[in-house]
């Protein structure tokens, strides 16, 4: 998805030098709040003899050494803090598998963890069986489950079973009709449960999962608006019981980092084609020094930047783009140093001498 980088907009115009610490998620263990305390030190380290405010260091220790360490050893986490406090505290890992990291500039080091925001998806994910399903809240990526809201419960009004008879008699064949008939009217309650939660919740997709037959019927019962956005996984066998089946749960959490991480190649190319598009019609540019100059002219709609590479100046070009309200998304093709835009208007880059903003400025 594209991210909004309004909402890092307050930290950026916040005072320099910014302390940006990335911590990988790891296995829970038993000894997971010595191992933070351990990673956390060295972390501490570099920062304080690169010259880090105490008080950022204060607000860095109160959010990682908290009373429940174990979390921040499986989650992650990506923070910000200069000398006011804390700026930015998130529970995941965004270090796309490249260990912890501490670094202290006059810019926050955000690029890393802007992909893992656009990497993610925002779903409604579906359990279901021809009888009822459980329906939650997820924000994943093809890493981790960022975050899970509330699970919901929703019964079918069918008073007949679902289940047919295996004998093929007569009255067995109307057993069998009725069967269908109830099944039919779980489905019509449990897809009704699920447009009204996908009103409230504005998912971008809606993953079901659960037994075969459920799953089936309920896909072809969604309303179009969500059959365009719906993806079936194989995964998560029938609702889960009251005790919890740990096995179908790994299985599903495998096939949500499995679609999220298609939705995001999906994405990435629906927005090379709209670059693509743009570029045409002279609504694009690309490489560092004339985003940025579109930046100053408060040009940039979209900033760009690859999947997976660092882009030149990527630290100062996030914050232009944050200071004049613009999205991020990521791009499929290879561009200049690794860094886009789309533009609100055509803009004269390439007539301008401007020079590069401070972070001061």
């Amino acid at each position: 998805m594209k991210m909004q980088l309004a909402t890092l907009r307050p930290i950026y115009e916040d005072a320099p030098p910014f302390a940006t610490v990335y911590l990988q998620a790891l296995p829970a263990s038993p000894d997971a709040e010595h191992e933070i305390r351990l990673r956390w030190d060295e972390l501490r380290g570099q920062l304080a003899d690169a010259g880090t405010h105490q008080e950022a260091l204060d607000a860095l220790d109160d959010a990682i050494l908290t009373e429940n360490i174990t979390a921040v050893q499986t989650e992650g986490r990506v923070l910000v803090a200069n000398r006011h406090g804390l700026l930015l505290e998130e529970d995941f890992d965004a270090t796309r598998d490249g260990g912890d990291r501490a670094v202290l500039g006059d810019l926050p080091a955000l690029g890393d963890y802007v992909r893992q925001r656009t990497r993610s998806v925002r779903a409604l994910v579906v359990l279901v069986d021809k009888e009822r399903a459980a329906v939650r809240r997820e924000v994943f990526t093809s890493a981790a489950v960022l975050d899970s809201g509330k699970v919901s419960e929703v019964e079918g009004s069918a008073t007949e079973s679902v289940h047919k008879p295996r004998e093929g008699a007569e009255h067995h064949r109307r057993m069998q009709q009725r069967s269908d008939e109830a099944a039919w009217l779980n489905i019509r309650d449990i897809a009704e449960h699920v447009r009204a939660a996908a009103a409230t919740w504005r998912p971008e997709a809606v993953v079901v999962a659960g037994e075969v037959q459920g799953r089936k019927l309920l896909l072809n019962d969604l309303p179009a608006e969500l059959q365009g956005i719906a993806h079936e996984v194989e995964a998560g066998g029938g609702i889960p019981s009251d005790t919890g089946d740990e096995s179908a749960e790994e299985s599903l959490q495998r096939a949500l980092r499995s679609t999220a991480r298609q939705i995001t190649l999906d994405r990435a190319r629906e927005q090379t084609e709209h670059f693509g598009s743009a570029q045409a019609n002279g609504l694009a540019v690309q490489g560092a020094e004339n985003v940025r100059r579109a930046a100053t002219l408060g040009a940039v709609e979209t900033l760009l930047l690859r999947y997976d590479e660092d882009a030149e100046a990527e630290d100062e070009l996030l914050r232009a783009a944050a200071l004049i309200d613009a999205e991020v998304a990521l791009v499929g093709t290879s561009v200049a140093e690794n860094v886009a835009a789309v533009l609100r208007y055509e803009a004269p880059v390439d007539q301008m001498d401007v020079q590069p903003q401070t972070a001061h400025s």
